[in-house]
Formats: C-alpha cells, sequence, structure tokens
C-alpha cells in the first residue's frame, strides 16, 4: 500500500551516489525512477561516484546506496538508505513538509552546491 505523495516542489533534488558495480544500486535503479515519476517535477539524479569522482570529492561514499535530498537550496538528509521504495518515499514526504529544517553536514552541503551548480 503506497502512501499518499505530497505535492512536489519544485526546488527538491534527490541524489542516488552509486557505483556501477553495485548488484544493489542497479536493483534500485528502476525504483528511484518511479519515484522520479510520482514526485515531478522535482530532480532525480544518478550520480556514479567513480565516473563523477572530481564532483563528489572531498565526500567519502562507503556505503551504497547513499542518496542526498536538497530542498530550497540545503541539504535536508544524507546517508546510505535500503532500497526500498516506500523509506525512500516516507523521506521526501518529510523533507517536503514545512517545518523540515537542512541537515548540519558541511560536506553534504556543499555537495549540495557543486550537484546544483553542475545540474544548472
Amino acid at each position: 500500500m503506497s502512501s499518499p505523495v505530497l505535492p512536489p516542489s519544485p526546488g527538491l533534488m534527490v541524489a542516488c551516489l552509486c557505483a556501477q558495480w553495485c548488484g544493489t544500486c542497479r536493483d534500485y535503479r528502476p525504483l528511484f525512477d518511479q519515484l522520479e515519476a510520482e514526485f515531478s517535477p522535482a530532480k532525480f539524479v544518478w550520480i556514479d561516484i567513480e565516473d563523477e569522482a572530481d564532483l563528489v570529492d572531498p565526500v567519502e561514499v562507503d556505503n551504497f546506496p547513499t542518496l542526498l535530498v536538497v530542498a530550497d537550496g540545503q541539504a535536508r538528509f544524507f546517508g546510505t538508505l535500503t532500497p526500498h521504495i516506500d523509506t525512500l518515499r516516507r523521506i521526501l514526504q518529510t523533507q517536503l513538509a514545512a517545518d523540515a529544517v537542512p541537515i548540519a553536514d558541511a560536506q553534504a552541503q556543499g555537495l549540495a552546491q557543486r550537484l546544483m551548480r553542475h545540474l544548472a
């Protein structure tokens, strides 16, 4: 049973930091793409940390998939997330709430800014 989806925010970006060789990431990709359709016009990006090392550095990604959720230009969530669509859906809904606050992680905030410039 899926949860109701909040209206999308044009200021929402969801980045999945992955690696091509990671089987869990490959399995997660269709679910990630499904949420992209549900949360349109949010920007969903798939970032291979090896192909985009210059963009991701100095952030160390040790576990996959690692998700970065950015709302209103600020990182709101950054961490490893099990590949369950309902979990990511709930995180996105929570981060779109009016009382959601940016995380206090300077590296995640820096990565969010680099990604937004790169995608502009």
